[in-house]
């Protein structure tokens, strides 16, 4: 009997998920009205580019700034509590701006200021929202779940900047901010049903500071994460011209208002929409490099077209056109940055993905703003439009990662042998592994250790080596430092299947019947 194909909405059925994801929907309308006003705002307070661009920036650079912090609080701290305070902020903030917008007292320094602010609330919350949905479906529907996250988002994009539009010409800023206030009652309301349940800390749970050397001490062993973030830089330094420049496209390239701004906006929403779901069909036939190729290609083309001032009813056809390659580009960068990483870093190492993202596009949005200053927006759109097409097209020599590794928790290390309890916060602890390897088998085995030093590094060395006994050729010594004896001991929850692999081809070369003696050596205090 053919078992039943599996349904994407399958998640909503749990009731749990079901109540956050449509309070994150809303809420997500609400920030996009929210956006739509304050990016009308400026262009209509100043007109120049470059503080439209400043804007843009504002939003974006919390996030480069706090976003790995935010990844390592997302692992430590109660995440439902952080997220209750988060909103609260965030509401906060949108509250004073409808009150100044109603005065009359926004000007453009202070649009910039209440949008860094919200910037840094909107970088606190975005890894614990991705973060805690595995604690809302079982395992088996976690990737649906992450799906329908995105498709939320992209459904809030089509309706906001719509809906914002339409309530900014009609009732004016103030009311748009006041309709965003309103969007976070509904996700504060969701978040306080929620009973999330209570998590122990143990004798191995992080500290700040040590998770945060943690996560950066994996980002700099990745291999596999510098490719991903090299491609994800390269991509949102150049489109992101389109992002910091499409508020001056649509008043003076196509002479229309905030409503069709709006409309704009709600075409790329709509675009999106679609491209998620035919873009698993489109996986079929192309692979990550080819989708990364073709985004990139109409994006620039997109933008190319912008700069030839089409009529109004076109540019929602080519808006349309930017959603559908702006997901797919998304979604190939976040489901490559989701398979490279293990559960342990997830959120850092999504942090650091989001920090990547965010720095790219603030530093894009600055340096399109000024050359459009420069050169006129057109111009402008079309430099970035050049850019974009000639670095993708160089950069696919750079292969993103398949993902396929198995990154389970191998738990293949035996327990150390101590002879008394050890301090967690005791080290540095040196670790040694005696190797007899053949003389014959030398470069071989070197090289399976180096392939090894990486793994260490990610799971929690700092420092790596190969040493030779002098009296003893062919007797080495791998050793490997950790900056405490907990931390060694979460080395050993961390080494992960395909790890594991990497392991026994070194051993291999290992001759004698026993494996190979590890010693764990502890550093004294000073006399």
């Amino acid at each position: 009997m053919t078992a039943p194909a599996p349904n994407a909405f399958a998640p909503l059925r749990q009731r749990t998920f079901a109540i956050i994801w449509a309070a994150t929907v809303v809420g997500n309308i609400g920030v996009f009205m929210r956006d739509v006003a304050s990016s009308w705002l400026v262009a209509e307070i100043s007109g120049s580019p470059a503080a439209v661009a400043l804007v843009q920036a504002a939003s974006t650079l919390p996030i480069f700034l706090l976003g790995i912090p935010a990844g390592v609080l997302a692992d430590i701290l109660d995440r439902r509590r952080l997220l209750i305070g988060t909103q609260i902020g965030l509401a906060l903030v949108s509250g004073l701006l409808a009150v100044l917008a109603l005065t009359g007292g926004l000007d453009v320094t202070l649009l910039v200021v209440l949008t860094f602010v919200g910037g840094l609330g909107a970088a606190l919350a975005g890894p614990n929202w991705q973060a805690i949905v595995p604690e809302l479906v079982p395992k088996p529907l976690l990737r649906d779940a992450v799906a329908l996250n995105s498709l939320g988002f992209n459904i809030a994009r089509a309706i906001g900047p719509a809906l914002g539009g339409v309530v900014l010409v009609t009732f004016g800023a103030a009311a748009t901010y006041g309709a965003d206030v309103l969007s976070y009652v509904a996700v504060l309301g969701a978040l306080l049903w929620w009973r999330r349940p209570e998590r122990k800390r143990d004798g191995l749970s992080e500290h700040f500071g040590g998770g945060l050397r943690a996560g950066l001490r994996f980002a700099r062993a990745s291999r596999e994460l510098h490719r991903v973030l090299t491609r994800a830089v390269i991509f949102f330094v150049c489109a992101s011209a389109v992002w910091a420049l499409l508020p001056l496209v649509a008043r003076n390239l196509m002479g229309g208002g905030a409503g069709f701004y709006g409309l704009l906006l709600g075409g790329i929403g709509g675009g999106a929409v679609a491209g998620a779901l035919v873009l698993p069909r489109v996986r079929r036939h192309l692979s990550a490099d080819g989708i990364l190729l073709g985004a990139a290609i109409c994006v620039a083309a997109v933008m190319l077209a912008l700069a030839l001032r089409p009529p109004q009813a076109l540019g929602l056809a080519i808006a349309v056109v930017l959603g559908a390659a702006w997901i797919a580009a998304l979604t190939t960068f976040n489901g490559i940055i989701q398979a490279v990483l293990p559960d342990w870093v997830r959120g850092r190492g999504l942090a650091i993905y989001l920090t990547t993202f965010s720095g790219a596009a603030t530093l894009g949005s600055l340096a399109w703003g000024a050359l459009a200053e420069a050169t006129g927006v057109a111009g402008a759109l079309v430099a970035g439009a050049a850019a974009l097409v000639v670095l993708a097209a160089t950069a696919g020599r750079l292969r993103l990662p398949s993902g396929e590794a198995d990154l389970a928790p191998a738990l293949h290390w035996p327990e150390p042998e101590l002879n008394g309890p050890v301090e967690g916060d005791r080290g540095p602890v040196l670790i040694l592994v005696e190797y007899r390897i053949d003389a014959a088998d030398g470069p071989a085995f070197r090289a399976a250790l180096h392939q090894l030093a990486s793994e260490r590094r990610r799971d929690g060395a700092y420092a790596w080596g190969l040493t030779e006994d002098a009296a003893a050729p062919g007797q080495i010594v791998e050793w490997f430092l950790v900056e405490s004896w907990a931390e060694h001991l979460r080395q050993h929850h961390r080494v992960s299947a395909a790890d594991a692999d990497v392991q026994a081809e070194a051993r291999r070369f290992h001759i004698g019947p026993e494996a190979p003696v590890v010693r764990h050596l502890l550093a004294l205090p000073p006399a």
